[in-house]
Parts: structure tokens; C-alpha cells; sequence
């Protein structure tokens, strides 16, 4: 049987949407065949790197012959004014992270994606580890007990030449926040895919080493999952490291701790061995910093994470199913990210979710 192939085009045309396009061409049963940028230059020269059409106006690039499925990279308070123009051409959508800056604007996006039966899927790449289904496992076989306590850390670096590169990093309307929804979004989406719904948070943030920008380079929140769990989030981009820290998550239950460092476990202490335990840490179990998951520079994260999300997406409209990251998927961090700095602009009030 033959694998249904689409023909994708992409809007946006810097780093992130390299991603994409090295995503989409690392793929069977995918075509990159457009590319949209307002800048005509841009546009024409990211179009000829990956090989497809350039355009510089939206209309024309969503009538490119053939093409079923636009990926969206680009500003991300710009998502939602991208999801509807493609969503009213017949266009099904993949969406970088986070899918709007806010969650009303989330909600229209999902709105008109129903309204004109498109299928809409965010991108949160590191759910699609292999460590990641290994870790989702062993929590839900019930193999920690009773899970207690989740340390969720995001120690990142980006450089004041980071934030001065476009007039849009750093501002609430267009990147939606800081440290904590530009960075941190991937790792706290993982904490909710792994430990469940978060119904309070406390927190404290600010900008510390960097200037120019609205945002936060650096927050603390303590949540409370409806599981009963307590947890901390650390998020900062003002950790300075030569070759990047990794981001991590170490959940403790009442029989046994795992912690994960980007893709690798750094603990796996159980109190009931499996014959399966070694041959997990044999294939996962050591961590090297290699600074290939954007801890210090965004440019170097590796695009098969990616590759695994739009696999799924593109399975899911194949399939007419549900894709593991759809719309209310893409929502949970957003909603959780929101809350906390709510609570940090109200001096560290408890916000209920």
C-alpha cells in the first residue's frame, strides 16, 4: 500500500523554520514544496536552500498547487493571524511552540480550525523521545508508587545579541514572555504530559542580565498537581554556560526516582528491579553534554525530535485520528505558563488553574 504524500509549504523563514524544512525533507511521504516570508529576500533565499517556491504574499503561497499542509514558524504572536488565513484556505496546520501568546488566542486558533475541518497540531518535539515513552511508561505501570515531588529545571543561556537580533524577542504581544514561554515551554509541556494537570502555582521572577527586553530572563514557580504531586519549575535564560546546560526533570515517588537530562536518564532508582532496567540504562542511561537540545545556542538543536512530531502529525491526517499534540494538547503549557506570570505580577499570589 502506497504512503499517502503531502506537499507542505512553510511560513517563516529564519531558525525555526530551518527545523522544519530539515524535519520535512529528513520524512518519508512529505514534500516541501513553498516557502512564505514578508520579506522578499528572505524568502527567495530560504527557498532556494531547501529546494521549493518562494513567495511573498500570503494569498498566493496558500493557493500553491497541490500543497495540503502548512507548518507555521513564525513570530509567535503572529500564529494566530497565520492559522486563520491558512485554515480558511482548506490548509491543515503544524504549529511551532507555543501555539499562541495567549490562551484566548489559542482558543480562536482551535475555533477556526474546527470551523473549516482542518486539523491543527502543535509542535513539542521532546514528548517523541524514545526516553521520553520509556519514562511516560514506568509512570504510568505504576513502577515510582505514589509520585511526591517533581523538579523541573531549565538553566539556559542566550546572549544580549540574542535578544537584540529582532525587535520582537523580548516583547509580551509578540513573544509571549521570556524564559518561560519562549525556552522553558518545551520542558513544562513534558512535565504535564508526564505528571498530568497542575492545579495551583506560586512564583517569583524577573530580569536579571539582560536589558531592553519586557520579559522575564529568570522564574521560580511551586505547582500543585492535581495528582496531589508538588513540583518546582526553575526557568531562566541568564545560566551561563560555555557549552549549554541541559534541561531536566527528576520525579520521586514513594518507590523509586527517575530523572531525565534532555534525552538521557542521570537516575533510574527503583525499588522493584526489572530485567528491563539494564538494558534501559545501557541504551539511555548516560548523559554526555553535547549542547545539541538549544542550551546555549538555539541554532544547535537537532531537528529529529522535530521530525518524529510531524511524522505523527501528518500519520494523524492520514489516519483521521487525533494527533498526540492537537490544539487542546498545545494549550496545557500555555494555560500553565500564563498562570505563573500572573502570580509573579501579583507579588507571588496563589493562582488556581
Amino acid at each position: 500500500m502506497t504512503t499517502k504524500s503531502f506537499k507542505i509549504g512553510i511560513i517563516g523563514a529564519g531558525v525555526i523554520a530551518d527545523f522544519h524544512a530539515q524535519a520535512i525533507q529528513g520524512m518519508e511521504g512529505a514534500e516541501l514544496a513553498a516557502a512564505f516570508a514578508r520579506n522578499d529576500d528572505k524568502a527567495r533565499v530560504f527557498a532556494e536552500k531547501y529546494g521549493c517556491t518562494d513567495y511573498s504574499d500570503i494569498n498566493s503561497f496558500l493557493q500553491h498547487p497541490e500543497m495540503e499542509v502548512v507548518t507555521i514558524a513564525s513570530v509567535s504572536g503572529a500564529h494566530l493571524e497565520h492559522a486563520s488565513s491558512a485554515a480558511k484556505a482548506g490548509k491543515h496546520i503544524i504549529c511551532e511552540k507555543p501555539l499562541e501568546v495567549t490562551t484566548d488566542r489559542i482558543d480562536q486558533m482551535i475555533e477556526v480550525c474546527a470551523e473549516n475541518n482542518v486539523s491543527l497540531s502543535g509542535i513539542f518535539p521532546r514528548r517523541f523521545n524514545d526516553s521520553t515513552y520509556i519514562f511516560k511508561k514506568a509512570i504510568e505501570g505504576g513502577r515510582l508508587g505514589k509520585i511526591i515531588l517533581c523538579d523541573t529545571a531549565i538553566k539556559w543561556w542566550r546572549s544580549q545579541e540574542y535578544y537584540d537580533s529582532g525587535a520582537w524577542r523580548g516583547t509580551w504581544d509578540l513573544d509571549g514572555g521570556g524564559a518561560l514561554m519562549n525556552q522553558s515551554i518545551h520542558t513544562i509541556d513534558l512535565m504535564l504530559y508526564l505528571l498530568g494537570d497542575v492545579t495551583s502555582v506560586t512564583a517569583s521572577g524577573g530580569l536579571e542580565a539582560h536589558e531592553g527586553i519586557e520579559v522575564e530572563d529568570v522564574a521560580v514557580a511551586i505547582v500543585e498537581f492535581k495528582s496531589g504531586a508538588r513540583g518546582v519549575i526553575q526557568a531562566s535564560t541568564a545560566c551561563y554556560s560555555n557549552t549549554g546546560l541541559p534541561a531536566s526533570i527528576h520525579i520521586c515517588g514513594d518507590q523509586g526516582s527517575i530523572m531525565m537530562v534532555d534525552d538521557k536518564f542521570s537516575v533510574w532508582d527503583l525499588k522493584h528491579h526489572q530485567a528491563e532496567d539494564e538494558k534501559i540504562l545501557a541504551q539511555h542511561g548516560v548523559y554526555e553534554n553535547t549542547s545539541g537540545a538549544g542550551a546555549a545556542d538555539p541554532k544547535a538543536i537537532d531537528f529529529v525530535w522535530h521530525q518524529r512530531n510531524f511524522e505523527n502529525a501528518l500519520d494523524a491526517l492520514r489516519n483521521n485520528k487525533k494527533p498526540e499534540v492537537d490544539g487542546k494538547e498545545g494549550r496545557r503549557a500555555v494555560e500553565l505558563i500564563t498562570a505563573i506570570y500572573q502570580s509573579i505580577q501579583n507579588g507571588g499570589t496563589r493562582v488556581s488553574l
